[in-house]
C-alpha cells in the first residue's frame, strides 16, 4: 500500500492556498478529503495513484475539477444542489455525503481526468500583463506583436479587449464583456499610453479551443465554484475570443521562442503567466538562453520584452509570490530610461494574488 504522506502534506498547502486565495469551499473539500485520505474508500481509491505526484501537479484541484465539471454537465444532480456555480449554496456536512457518491458514480471518468493537468486560462492574470505592456509602450510607442508561453485557450491574447479599472484611470472598451476592477492598486499605470496589438499568437502542449463547447467546459469546471467573479470574466473572455482571432499552436515552448524572430516598427512582445513551473529545466534553460538571443538582436527599431506573473522568491529567504516582471531590449527599463543593446536586467514592476487581481504596482 504506497504512503500517502507526501500527498497529504501537497493536499494540506493546496487547503491553505483556496482558503488564502478566497475559496472557503475548495478549502473545506480538501480538507475533508485529508481527513478521509488513509480510509478505504472512494477518496483513497481516487488519490491512492498520485501518492507521488509532485506538488505543482494540484492534484487535490484536478480531482474537484473533474467533480465540477460533472456538476456543471448535470450529471450530479444530488451534489449541484451544493455548488454555488449551478445556483446551489455549500455546506460541507450536507455536501460531502453527494460529493463521495459522485467519487464512486463516476471513478474511471475521473481517473482519466485526473492524469491531465489543469487548464484554467485565468483572464485575471491579464491585469499584471497588460499594465506591464502599457509600461513598455509608454516608453516606446509602437505596435505590438504579442506571443504567450503556455497560451492554453489564448484568452489572454485578446487581453488588449478588456476593461481595467485602477485607482488611477481605467483602460480598455467600455463595453468589454470582460471588467477587471480594481486591476491595479500601488503606483500609477499609464493608462494614455498607446496600445495596438497587431500579431497575437501562442503555444501550448494541449490548446484548447474557447469555440468549442467542451472546451468552454473544461475551462468553466477548473474555475472555483465559489467565485462567481471568476466564472463572469471567464464566459466574458468566450465572447470576445468569438470576435477577435488569435492562434494557438500545439508545441512546446521551446519550438515557439525558437522561431520567433524581432521586426522592425513594432515591439515583440513574449509573455506568460504562471506556466514556468510545469517546464522541465532543461526546457526552462533553453527557452531562458532563446530569450537571450531575441534580446541580442533588438534594436532600438526593433525592440523586443520578455513579460511575466509568475510565483518567484524576492530572495533566496523569501516566500514565494506571483511578481510581475519585465525585461526589456535594448536596454532601458519600462519606464522609458535609456541604456545600451543589452537588457537593463529583469525588473520587478508589482505583485498580484494567485488570480491576478489586483496587482500591487511597485512602479
Amino acid at each position: 500500500m504506497p504512503d500517502l504522506t507526501r500527498l497529504g502534506s501537497h493536499l494540506s498547502r493546496q487547503a491553505d492556498a483556496c482558503a488564502r486565495l478566497g475559496s472557503p469551499m475548495y478549502a473545506a473539500l480538501i480538507r475533508r478529503l485529508l481527513d478521509h485520505l488513509g480510509e478505504d474508500g472512494p477518496v483513497r481509491r481516487a488519490l491512492e495513484p498520485y501518492a507521488d505526484a509532485p506538488g505543482p501537479d494540484a492534484t487535490g484541484l484536478r480531482l474537484l475539477g473533474s467533480v465540477h465539471r460533472l456538476v456543471l454537465q448535470q450529471r450530479a444532480a444530488d451534489l449541484a444542489r451544493h455548488y454555488p456555480s449551478v445556483g446551489g449554496r455549500f455546506v460541507l456536512d450536507r455536501a460531502w455525503p453527494a460529493f463521495v457518491a459522485a467519487l464512486d458514480e463516476h471513478a474511471d471518468e475521473i481517473a482519466a481526468r485526473l492524469s491531465r493537468p489543469p487548464q484554467t486560462n485565468e483572464v485575471g492574470r491579464a491585469a499584471g500583463l497588460v499594465g506591464a505592456l502599457l509600461r513598455l509602450t509608454a516608453a516606446r510607442a509602437a505596435p505590438v506583436r504579442l506571443h504567450e508561453l503556455g497560451a492554453s485557450a489564448g484568452l489572454n491574447l485578446r487581453a488588449d479587449h478588456f476593461r481595467y479599472v485602477g485607482a488611477h484611470g481605467a483602460v480598455g472598451p467600455a463595453e468589454s464583456p470582460v471588467l477587471l476592477d480594481p486591476a491595479w492598486r500601488g503606483a500609477s499605470t499609464p493608462t494614455d499610453a498607446p496600445l495596438r496589438v497587431v500579431e497575437r499568437e501562442g503555444c501550448d502542449p494541449d490548446p484548447l479551443d474557447p469555440g468549442d463547447p467542451e472546451d468552454r467546459l473544461t475551462l468553466t469546471a477548473y474555475v472555483w465554484p465559489d467565485q462567481p467573479e471568476r466564472l463572469d470574466r471567464l464566459r466574458g473572455a468566450f465572447a470576445v475570443a468569438a470576435g477577435v482571432p488569435a492562434t494557438v499552436r500545439c508545441e512546446r515552448a521551446i519550438d515557439l521562442v525558437r522561431r520567433l524572430d524581432v521586426r522592425p516598427g513594432a515591439w515583440t512582445v513574449l509573455w506568460h503567466s504562471v506556466m514556468w513551473q510545469y517546464l522541465d529545466a532543461e526546457e526552462r534553460a533553453q527557452v531562458a538562453t532563446e530569450i537571450a538571443r531575441l534580446g541580442e538582436s533588438a534594436t532600438a527599431d526593433a525592440p523586443f520584452a520578455h513579460v511575466s506573473l509568475e510565483p518567484r522568491r524576492r530572495d533566496p529567504a523569501a516566500p514565494h509570490a506571483f511578481l510581475v516582471v519585465t525585461e526589456a531590449w535594448p536596454g532601458g527599463r519600462p519606464g522609458g530610461r535609456s541604456g545600451g543593446r543589452s537588457g537593463a536586467g529583469p525588473e520587478i514592476l508589482g505583485e498580484a494574488p494567485g488570480h491576478g487581481v489586483p496587482v500591487v504596482w511597485e512602479r
